[in-house]
C-alpha cells in the first residue's frame, strides 16, 4: 500500500471520528458559543479546558467540516441553520448546558501576556511611562529617531515625558516593537473571544449576556415606545398606544367642555379653577405657598466695636 493511500486513509478516519464527536455533542449539549481564537496557543487552551471541566466541552476543528456537519445535521435539529453562518475565520465552539454568563466569563477571563507584533492591529492604547529605562546611553540616537525627549541620569537613558506610542485600532510599527522588546514590554493580553451565541435555536451576538436586566427593561420600554407611536400615526390601535388613546379623547371631552355649558363629573373641577382661579390658592399644601409666604428671617447684626479708651500697656 502507498504512502498517499495510507495518508488519505488516516485523514478520511480523522474526519469520521471528528464527525462524530460533533454530532455527539449536538445531541449531548443545547448551547454553543462560537470562540475567537486568534492568536491563542496551545498551553492557554488547555488551560481554559481544565477551568471548565466538567462544565463546558471545546471543539477546535476546520471550518468546512463543521460547517458540512451542521448542515447535515439540520435534517434533524433545523434551528441549527442560524449557526452555520457565524462559523468563519479562525474560530472554535463551545458546548455547555449550564449558565452562559457564568461560562463566558471563565473563557474570557483566561488572558496572557504578548508582545507587540509589527503590522498587527492594536487592540489598546500603549503608551510609554516617563522614568528610567535601564539602557545605556549609546541607544540614545534610537529614542531620538522617534521623536522621544530623554535625559542621561545615572548611566542609563531616561525618558523624559509620558509617550503614546501606539494608538488602538492602528498597526503596531517596526520602530515601537523594538523600543518595547527593548524595554521588555508586552502591551498586549491575547485569549479566547466569545463572538456569538446559539440558545435554543436562536443565534445572537455574545454581548447580549452583558445587558442587565435595567438594560432589557429600558430596550423593551422602547419598542413599546415606538410600537405607540406607530399606531398612532397610523391610527391603529393596539394595546401599546390604547393609554395614549383614552387620555387624548378625555382630553377632548374636557376641552369640548370647558368651551360649552355641558359639564360632566371630570369637568367640574377644572371649569371651576378656570372661573375662579385664586379659589384655589388656600388649597396650597403647607410646604408649598405657606412656606414662600414665610417672612424672611433678619440679618443679623453686626456688634459695633467699642473704642479702646485704655493703653494696652497701661
Amino acid at each position: 500500500m502507498s504512502t498517499e493511500v495510507v495518508e488519505l486513509s488516516a485523514r478520511k478516519q480523522r474526519k469520521h471520528k471528528f464527525r462524530e464527536k460533533l454530532e455527539g455533542l449536538l445531541e449531548q449539549f443545547k448551547k454553543i458559543m462560537v470562540l475567537n481564537i486568534d492568536s491563542v496557543g496551545s498551553n492557554q487552551m488547555q488551560q481554559v479546558r481544565m477551568v471548565l471541566r466538567g462544565e463546558c466541552e471545546l471543539l477546535m476543528g476546520k471550518n468546512t467540516i463543521i460547517r458540512k456537519v451542521l448542515t447535515d445535521y439540520c435534517a434533524k435539529i433545523p434551528e441549527l441553520e442560524n449557526l452555520i453562518p457565524f462559523v468563519k475565520g479562525n474560530v472554535g465552539l463551545a458546548f455547555t448546558n449550564g449558565d452562559l454568563n457564568d461560562i463566558k466569563e471563565k473563557i474570557v477571563k483566561n488572558k496572557v501576556p504578548a508582545a507587540a507584533k509589527s503590522g498587527a492591529f492594536a487592540p489598546v492604547n500603549v503608551s510609554i511611562p516617563a522614568g528610567p529605562t535601564g539602557l545605556d546611553p549609546g541607544q540614545t540616537n534610537f529614542f531620538q529617531s522617534m521623536n522621544i525627549a530623554t535625559k542621561i541620569s545615572r548611566g542609563a537613558i531616561e525618558i523624559i515625558n509620558e509617550v503614546r506610542l501606539i494608538n488602538a485600532g492602528e498597526r503596531v510599527s517596526a520602530s515601537a516593537t523594538s523600543l518595547l522588546a527593548k524595554l521588555n514590554i508586552k502591551p498586549f493580553f491575547f485569549g479566547i473571544g466569545v463572538l456569538t451565541v446559539y440558545d435554543e435555536g436562536f443565534a445572537y451576538d455574545a454581548c447580549v449576556l452583558d445587558w442587565t436586566d435595567a438594560d432589557l427593561l429600558a430596550k423593551f420600554y422602547g419598542g413599546v415606545s415606538v410600537c405607540a407611536a406607530l399606531s398612532l400615526a397610523l391610527n391603529y390601535p393596539t394595546q401599546a398606544s390604547l393609554p395614549h388613546i383614552l387620555v387624548n379623547g378625555f382630553k377632548n371631552l374636557l376641552a369640548l367642555s370647558v368651551a360649552t355649558d355641558y359639564t360632566f363629573e371630570e369637568s367640574k373641577q377644572a371649569k371651576a379653577f378656570l372661573e375662579n382661579p385664586d379659589a384655589f390658592k388656600s388649597a396650597a399644601p403647607a410646604g408649598g405657598a405657606a412656606a414662600a409666604a414665610k417672612a424672611p428671617e433678619p440679618e443679623p447684626e453686626e456688634e459695633e466695636e467699642e473704642d479702646m479708651d485704655f493703653d494696652l500697656f497701661g
